[in-house]
């Protein structure tokens, strides 16, 4: 009789270590679950749709670009209306889908290649340090050539400029580059008006836009954004960015 009464016993601890173990498990799932959802959430939260109804800007990327110059216009044109209504898509570009390094050494993966670019309302073309690769680098040049011809706008900042000149699609018109490469930009493409860098920050002619580039970036994408929606919506964006504590600095 004992030894029936402790096989019992055993069964049942068994039993109930099972149980146990089992909704130990079920509860680590459910953590896990939660804590996995939590995370989805997170990374798709910011995420803003492709909506065709919108007016796209894209951002000409490639290795060694200065990320000031790509992140000013993103940090403009993705700015909601005071609404909070999504007014633009931005998308990035690049001739492939590898992610980029920056000259700053980060890396940025582009939303699209020069294949499958959707239809561009405006390209910004940004700069490097070092232009040799980019002004030689053919795909690049006539990705440029090809969106001009679709685009309402085309801007470019700081060297960016280089690119436009070696495109042949702003002969005629006015630009500026950076501080100091105006006067090689001017021989190097006699067809442009290049303007005097050491007294121009931003120019507009037509659909062409220029800056010196770097933080002067931002001037090209607000001048743009009010153009494309209204001046109310650019101080909105502008409090947005807090330029204002910028534009007020003191130590």
């Amino acid at each position: 009789m004992k030894n029936i009464n402790l096989i019992a016993s055993l069964i049942f601890g068994i039993i109930l270590f099972s149980c146990n173990k089992e909704k130990s498990k079920t509860s680590l799932e459910a953590t896990h679950l939660s804590k996995t959802e939590k995370a989805t959430d997170t990374l798709t939260k910011h995420i803003k749709p492709f909506k065709a109804e919108l007016p796209t800007i894209g951002l000409l990327m490639y290795n060694g670009v200065l990320q000031s110059e790509v992140i000013a216009t993103s940090d403009v044109f993705a700015k909601p209306s005071e609404a909070g209504k999504q007014l633009f898509n931005v998308i990035s570009i690049a001739e492939t889908k590898q992610p980029i390094t920056t000259e700053e050494g980060m890396h940025f993966v582009p939303d699209y290649r020069f294949d499958n670019c959707p239809k561009l309302t405006a390209l910004f073309v940004p700069s490097a340090y070092d232009m040799y690769a980019q002004v030689h680098n053919k795909k690049i040049v006539d990705f440029i050539k090809e969106k001009n011809k679709e685009t309402k706008y085309t801007i470019s900042n700081c060297a960016g400029a280089q690119l436009i000149g070696e495109s042949g699609i702003a002969d005629g018109h006015k630009i500026v580059t950076w501080i100091g490469g105006g006067e090689q930009l001017q021989k190097d493409y006699p067809n442009l008006k290049v303007q005097n860098d050491s007294l121009v920050t931003f120019v507009e002619d037509g659909k062409f836009l220029s800056s010196n580039g770097n933080l002067a970036s931002y001037i090209s994408a607000l001048t743009l954004v009010e153009k494309m929606t209204s001046p109310e919506h650019r101080k909105f964006v502008e409090s947005y960015l807090y330029l204002d504590r910028l534009q007020d600095w003191k130590e």
